[in-house]
């Protein structure tokens, strides 16, 4: 068990039956009355977001996530299939619960999923990946990198903002952690 005080952004834990994740958790000392901790949750199978608050002494059922290496293959209609590399399993998981992680793996690139127990509950992206421009507008001559950028779609559907000496069929290192973002030249 763990109490709410104890929680921290990234942690996971189980609540009334469901898996929840901990997006950001604060204390809060108010004017008047007790100390509570403010929390952004996501409740993992449904992919909801909510805010709320805990007595500090609230206890929950800590959530034990194990990851295993394996190889994302393709996407089929609503489901992304995934194969482990070592016992040739395959795992299908629906694209409305990894469509995020999605714009940031490749066919046939290797990649972490999440378990619960035996429940297969999401995909886990390194912070930053390398990702080629399939489309953008055409390079300005003399453009700097302090100019407002241009829309770069990359290989995997993902559009960013990117200088505008960026030219197609230049490999980028993306930022994940922001949902995208471009980073430098690979």
């Amino acid at each position: 068990m763990i109490s709410a005080v104890d929680l921290r952004a990234g942690m996971t834990f189980v609540q009334d039956g469901n898996l929840i994740k901990v997006l950001d958790a604060s204390h809060h000392k108010p004017g008047k009355g007790n100390t509570v901790m403010r929390m952004k949750l996501r409740n993992i199978r449904t992919g909801a977001t909510y805010d709320t608050t805990f007595r500090p002494d609230e206890k929950f059922e800590r959530a034990f996530i194990e990851t295993k290496t394996v190889q994302y293959l393709y996407n089929m209609d609503t489901t992304a299939v995934f194969m482990d590399l070592e016992t040739y399993e395959q795992y299908e998981i629906p694209t409305s619960i990894i469509e995020d992680e999605l714009k940031f793996i490749k066919e046939n690139e290797n990649a972490e999923i999440q378990f619960f127990g035996q429940e297969v509950i999401g995909v886990d992206v390194p912070s930053t990946v390398v990702l080629e421009v399939v489309d953008t507008q055409p390079s300005i001559k003399g453009a700097t990198v302090t100019g407002s950028g241009k829309p770069a779609t990359m290989e995997t559907g993902l559009v960013i903002n990117v200088p505008d000496f960026i030219e197609k069929g230049e490999k980028l290192i993306v930022n994940t952690s922001d949902g995208g973002s471009y980073s430098k030249r690979a």
